[in-house]
């Protein structure tokens, strides 16, 4: 095992997009739509220059937990304790999420020294 190898689950994430907490208690990430193409359609094709992604219960629980302290780990057992169905694979589908959101610019995570 490498020295400076990290486990996954002490990865810190932080938000990196715009967001609100919805009446219903689920949380809606806005998206904007740049680039050449996206521009285009927009024009073209009266696509939106915004895009809205709603959460579900769990997505939302585990949005609103990034604060840019807490690890992936700290953040499954607070999933955990709130929502018990989720106890099942919870960290295997945590990373899943956790990647899904780093892949789309939605979080980042802070590396040990606080630097992004």
């Amino acid at each position: 095992m490498k020295k400076n190898q990290i486990n996954y689950l002490d990865h810190v994430p932080k938000i990196n997009r715009k967001w609100e907490l919805l009446e219903d208690g689920m949380v809606e990430i806005t998206v904007e739509n740049k680039g050449m193409f996206n521009t285009i359609a927009q024009k073209i094709f009266k696509k939106p220059r915004y895009s809205f992604i709603k959460l579900d219960s769990y997505g939302s629980c585990v949005w609103q937990q990034i604060d840019g302290t807490r690890t992936i780990y700290e953040i499954g057992q607070i999933l955990k304790e709130t929502h018990k169905k989720a106890a099942d694979q919870l960290y295997e589908r945590l990373s899943t999420f956790f990647g899904i959101l780093e892949r789309n610019h939605y979080i980042v995570f802070i590396n040990q020294d606080n630097e992004e």
